[in-house]
């Protein structure tokens, strides 16, 4: 028997790297699997992808109509949610002492915000024993420079996963933080820059990595399906690194 027979799932930016990864491999598990992005192309080029178990929704999660909408269609269709993985979010950079009013603004609204309401507007769908895996980063427990509010956003999330599984315990709603390293994505390469100079950069994150390389989204998804599934039943509040040993040593 697959690990996600019968489960509806819900992967937020789930139209590339971790997020396309991950929901390949709940479908092969047999889940029936909703993604969203915010470009349609995307989205409809993740569904010929995924087939038939799958639904694309175009959409930001950062704005409260959209994800109203997404909720909306996912009820009407499926009526019910056993695992959401709000895994939509972005990076950019800024050290301490230039970090401007705007930077702050769009780090919060697309990593915590959206995370935030994201989770809570799946609550009254979501079934008892459901599982929330929520993208943190190993980041959040670093002190590399320049990530002065990319970090905090990514200890904030760590911190929903201890509070909410408080919260959320009387409906055995477990939820936990995959926190990943440097992942080779293309949002890494845009990140970065798609150039000799950004390969370069890319390839240097092998030599602060333990393991002297950078991780691929399938090494997250596994983990993510690790915590999505019955696999990680006694699991509950937890941060699991992915990370080569990134933030361990």
């Amino acid at each position: 028997m697959a690990k996600l027979d019968g489960k509806v799932a819900l992967i937020t930016g789930g139209t590339s790297g971790i997020g396309i990864a991950t929901a390949k491999l709940f479908v092969a598990e047999g889940a029936h699997v909703y993604v969203t992005g915010r470009r349609r192309e995307k989205v409809e080029e993740a569904v010929r992808t995924l087939g038939t178990s799958s639904t694309g929704v175009q959409g930001d999660v950062a704005n409260m109509a959209d994800l109203d909408r997404l909720f909306k269609q996912i009820g009407e269709e499926k009526g019910k949610l056993d695992i959401v993985f709000a895994n939509a979010g972005a990076a950019e950079f800024a050290p301490f002492g230039s970090v401007e009013e705007a930077h702050f603004d769009r780090m919060f609204d697309g990593n915590v915000k959206s995370l935030l309401f994201s989770a809570q507007k799946a609550l009254p769908l979501m079934t008892a024993g459901g599982s929330i895996v929520l993208m943190s980063s190993v980041v959040g427990s670093k002190g590399l420079p320049a990530n002065t509010v990319y970090a905090a956003t990514k200890a904030a999330i760590r911190s929903f996963a201890r509070t909410w599984t408080t919260d959320l315990k009387e409906r055995g709603i477990r939820v936990n933080a995959v926190s990943p390293g440097p992942i080779d994505t293309e949002g890494l390469r845009e990140l970065l820059g798609d150039t000799p100079e950004g390969r370069k950069r890319k390839d240097s994150f092998g030599q602060i990595v333990p393991l002297g390389r950078v991780g691929n989204p399938d090494e997250i998804a596994r983990a993510v399906l690790f915590l999505a599934s019955e696999d990680s039943s006694y699991v509950a509040g937890a941060e699991l690194f992915v990370d080569g040993g990134m933030g361990q040593i």
